[in-house]
């Protein structure tokens, strides 16, 4: 557009005075700013490795003949028993062998639970608590949404959820993922008004980011959606191996990432896993292969192999939540 002026001028109108829309800044959630990761950090980890591995244990139960809930195969008519079942295979048979195989790579476990088990399978609990894992809030059941729920029910969730954890094992839990990581406008501030000091529903960054809420910060804990079973063998169809090989790939390269010579930073990896999806004999063999990859480098010190409320206690001790709020 070098000749006629008048065209360069409409080249340049300010997009406010065209009709329809605005073409300014888009709403946003408010509760963090834009930072991208070339910004680096240049704290350790408390062991001093500049990665941090953990292991995200979903335990959760269905109603039965109703609501939501992972499907095997194609759903049918309630009660769906074919779907049911599988899920509750995890409950009866994957949660164990899954925990043996934790304790046998001598791994910690970030234990996300339905409070509904404690009426259902409380034994299960108990072997995580015997374990010394942490206990995380994941709502009361899969078989509903958090974000379908007003506020005065979702506060009403939150608390039932930390007492009943707190009654268990003798503290409230310090996180929290809802059920389908499902959200209402103000979930990060009912969170931190019930006691919750993190949380695992946001998937925006490899480390921990303080987000603001009307009464006080959060932290958001870095939880994998890719590197997670349920979309990666359910919706995209992967076997076991190739979940693996996923799980391999992500702490290969991340590692990498993190000790880049030009620009190291400390970074956070979490591996998602439900137990009817890796409790499965066939996957559970390759998952041990997975794991016992990443156990190797824990044995060179390369790595700070933990839970998520030991990630946000760390984080807590680098940058104090009693900062003021940020305001970009």
């Amino acid at each position: 557009m070098t000749g006629n002026p008048s065209l360069r001028a409409a080249a340049h109108v300010d997009a406010a005075t065209l009709p329809g829309p605005g073409f300014g800044a888009l709403r946003t959630h408010g509760r963090f700013p834009y930072r991208p990761i070339t910004d680096v950090d240049h704290y350790r980890w408390p062991n001093g490795a500049r990665l941090a591995v953990y292991l995200g244990f979903n335990l959760e139960h269905f109603a039965f003949g109703e609501g939501l809930g992972a499907n095997l195969g194609p759903a049918s008519p309630q009660p769906d028993v074919l779907n049911y079942s599988w899920r509750e295979y995890g409950n009866r048979v994957g949660a164990w062998r899954c925990l043996e195989l934790f304790s046998d790579m001598n791994m910690p476990a970030g234990v996300l639970l339905n409070t509904a088990l404690y009426d259902h399978c409380p034994d299960v609990l108990d072997a995580c608590l015997a374990r010394g894992d942490e206990l995380i809030g994941h709502g009361h059941t899969n078989a509903c949404r958090q974000s379908d729920l007003d506020e005065a029910g979702e506060r009403a969730l939150l608390k039932h959820c930390s007492d009943r954890i707190r009654t268990h094992c003798g503290k409230a839990p310090a996180g929290w993922l809802s059920p389908w990581i499902s959200e209402t406008p103000v979930t990060p501030d009912l969170m931190v008004e019930t006691g919750y000091r993190y949380t695992l529903n946001w998937c925006h960054d490899d480390r921990p980011v303080r987000m603001d809420t009307r009464s006080g910060p959060l932290w958001a804990i870095p939880y994998p959606q890719e590197v997670n079973d349920i979309p990666m063998i359910i919706a995209r169809q992967l076997d076991g191996t190739a979940f693996a090989d996923m799980i391999i790939d992500q702490f290969d390269e991340m590692l990498a990432q993190a000790n880049h010579p030009r620009h190291p930073q400390p970074l956070v990896m979490g591996i998602a896993l439900h137990p009817y999806l890796m409790g499965q004999p066939y996957r559970l063999r390759h998952l041990r292969r997975a794991l016992a990859h990443i156990a190797a480098r824990r044995a060179q010190g390369d790595i700070w192999l933990t839970t998520p409320g030991a990630i946000c206690d760390a984080m807590e001790l680098l940058a104090p939540l009693d900062l003021e709020p940020c305001t970009r």
